[in-house]
């Protein structure tokens, strides 16, 4: 089960700034997830989305503010050792290793995990998508786009996380997959797995969230719980800047 910080909190933000050289993308971010918990990231196009959940796992460095995860200060760790700790980053746009098996390309993701489990990790990734289970001698560039995000998902399930990181899982998805990769997400947290979630589909997403916050111009605009945030309204005049600031 994760480990949280006596307050319940897995993950805590405060006054992240972060961005690409010279370029702030990201200023003054407050943000928690508990333990078992999703909480939905969403924002128009070039927020900061992605920036975000970057600097949480530590693949670009924070310039202000700290994060904190398990009672830990992470503030400067690397990606490696965040993973370590049990953070695992779904990166969007990310592709499986084509001439590597579907089996391979698991236990490639497993591989800082000890070998006595190693095995265990990438069974119970395959039992959540029987879809991949089925081709796991197959190369994973044989697959269909579906499939390899499938993959990609899958890859983070067998680090075992205490706190998945989703950036776009759903992107290029037929429908009838986004409600498939978006019920993996709602497994988690009947785990006790806590999720970030950056989603295109928000309706779907606000659908299995907790609770959701509003990405707008590098800044959180707007937190709430994810039923007030489905009221008519509420979402479009965050996106707006008619929203207080969160």
């Amino acid at each position: 089960m994760p480990i949280s910080a006596p307050d319940g909190i897995l993950l805590a933000v405060r006054g992240l700034a972060a961005g690409y050289g010279a370029i702030r993308v990201l200023q003054q971010i407050d943000l928690e997830v508990r333990a078992g918990q999703v909480v939905a990231l969403v924002g128009p196009n070039g927020a900061g989305k992605s920036t975000l959940l970057k600097a949480l796992s530590g693949m670009i460095p924070k310039t202000a503010g700290t994060v904190t995860f398990a009672g830990q200060d992470i503030t400067r760790f690397t990606t490696r050792a965040c993973g370590r700790l049990g953070l695992a980053h779904v990166i969007e746009g990310h592709r499986v290793l084509p001439s590597l098996t579907v089996e391979e390309n698991l236990l490639l993701a497993a591989l800082d995990q000890p070998a006595s489990v190693r095995r265990s990790r990438v069974e119970e990734a395959c039992r959540v998508f029987p879809e991949i289970a089925e081709k796991h001698s197959l190369r994973a560039g044989t697959l269909s786009g579906g499939q390899q995000q499938m993959l990609v998902i899958a890859q983070g399930i067998v680090r075992e996380p205490k706190l998945l990181l989703l950036d776009e899982p759903s992107a290029g998805l037929a429908p009838i997959l986004i409600d498939r990769v978006l019920e993996v997400v709602a497994a988690f947290r009947a785990k006790g797995t806590a999720v970030l979630l950056v989603e295109q589909a928000v309706e779907k997403a606000l659908r299995i969230a907790d609770r959701v916050h509003v990405l707008v111009h590098g800044r959180i605009v707007l937190a709430t719980d994810a039923k007030a945030a489905r009221a008519p309204g509420v979402l479009e005049r965050a996106y707006l800047g008619s929203a207080q600031p969160a």
